[in-house]
């Protein structure tokens, strides 16, 4: 009898590493899939591999799904709530016209967010440009294969929005990037733009939220200005103060978080806390993700709040979609996030987060719209 009850022991812990064996299996399996379709290049088999990862991962228990983990790949691929998809408009139908106004964007998975901001901006262009038909581009290919393998919703790439509006037969093409400055994504969108000159009578770029660079950090003009102000105002009305003369008085400072970058755009962070000096806001403060320019590394903003003597503090993206940096890098959890960063400084007494893009405020519409119109009216 007990040499039955060990085999049977044995048997079913034999089992038990085999289920355990499978479920792994399964997982990395999707973690695979999922890891595969997390690229910036689309190619004749992307959508054949994000509709391979869509029934894989559909095919795993809940307890399978948790196991998911790759290089990019974890549960929340698939499983993070980010608001209804359904809401959001992908802007992609044909029949265009001749007129076309194409609002490139680099885009996020957040459905909530690219609702509220990128549409957002979308729908005030068209209200402003009734005779022109908007179309929509991202040119994060990564973020279009989350949203399509997710959702199904399926976005075009610049490419994609480019050969749509030649076999639609556009003869006027303007484009408007929501992007924040002349940075790189404008660069390449430039270069992208450059290969289909001769496909339209017409092609113009407008420009991009922030406007000209500028050759310094004292350079500013009427678009950083109109941004300063309505993203400060923004976050004084959501912070409940009248003005941020009230706010600074309480002991609050802001603080916008911006991406950063390497290239030589950089210099467009400088010039915005150029801005808000200028305009009075000596409680407001610029920094980024990436800490480039170094002046608006998360450590050095912390110091400079420090000294200035706010006790308090309100972190906000300088950024037209309240995405993965915004839910992330400034509200996350982890040690590293922002606000996990200004908590340790163990220096204020508040520290609180409002997730909100640039495009959902009406004023930033508006300077997008008036770009716009820049060029056609040219």
């Amino acid at each position: 009898m007990l040499a039955i009850l060990t085999a049977l022991m044995m048997l079913c812990t034999a089992a038990a590493a085999f289920a355990e064996d499978a479920d792994t299996a399964a997982a990395d399996n999707v973690a695979a899939l999922i890891d595969a379709i997390y690229v910036q290049e689309w190619t004749e088999e992307t959508d054949a591999q994000i509709q391979a990862v869509r029934e894989a991962w559909d095919a795993l228990t809940d307890a399978q799904k948790e196991l998911v983990e790759g290089e990019e790949a974890d549960p929340d691929y698939f499983g993070r709530d980010t608001g209804d998809a359904s809401l959001d408009n992908p802007l992609n139908a044909d029949e265009i016209g001749e007129k076309e106004l194409l609002v490139v964007s680099f885009g996020t998975s957040f459905n909530d967010s690219r609702a509220k901001d990128i549409g957002a901006i979308e729908k005030a262009l068209q209200e402003a440009n009734p005779d022109w038909s908007v179309r929509r581009a991202f040119t994060a290919q990564i973020i279009i294969n989350h949203v399509q393998a997710r959702d199904g919703e399926k976005i075009d790439n610049v490419l994609q929005a480019l050969d749509r509006a030649v076999a639609n037969g556009v003869k006027t093409l303007v484009i408007q990037p929501t992007h924040l400055m002349h940075g790189a994504e404008y660069d390449e969108l430039m270069e992208t733009v450059e290969q289909y000159q001769d496909k339209f009578e017409s092609v113009a770029v407008a420009e991009p939220l922030l406007g000209e660079v500028g050759a310094d950090a004292s350079v500013i003009n009427a678009d950083k200005e109109a941004v300063a102000k309505a993203v400060t105002a923004a976050a004084v009305a959501d912070a409940g103060f009248d003005s941020a003369d009230a706010a600074a008085a309480a002991g609050v400072a802001f603080v916008f978080m911006g991406h950063g970058t390497s290239h030589t755009a950089k210099i467009s962070y400088s010039q915005m806390q150029t801005q808000m000096d200028q305009l009075g806001y000596a409680n407001v403060f610029i920094g980024t993700v990436e800490g480039e320019p170094e002046e608006t590394a998360c450590e050095a903003v912390i110091e400079a709040v420090k000294e200035a003597g706010y006790t308090k503090v309100i972190l906000r993206p300088l950024m037209v979609v309240a995405g993965d940096h915004a839910n992330n890098d400034m509200a996350g959890e982890d040690e590293d996030s922002w606000l996990s960063l200004f908590t340790a400084a163990d220096a204020f007494e508040a520290i609180d987060c409002q997730i909100a893009g640039l495009g959902r405020i009406p004023a930033i519409q508006d300077l997008y719209v008036a770009h716009t119109a820049a060029v056609i009216n040219k």
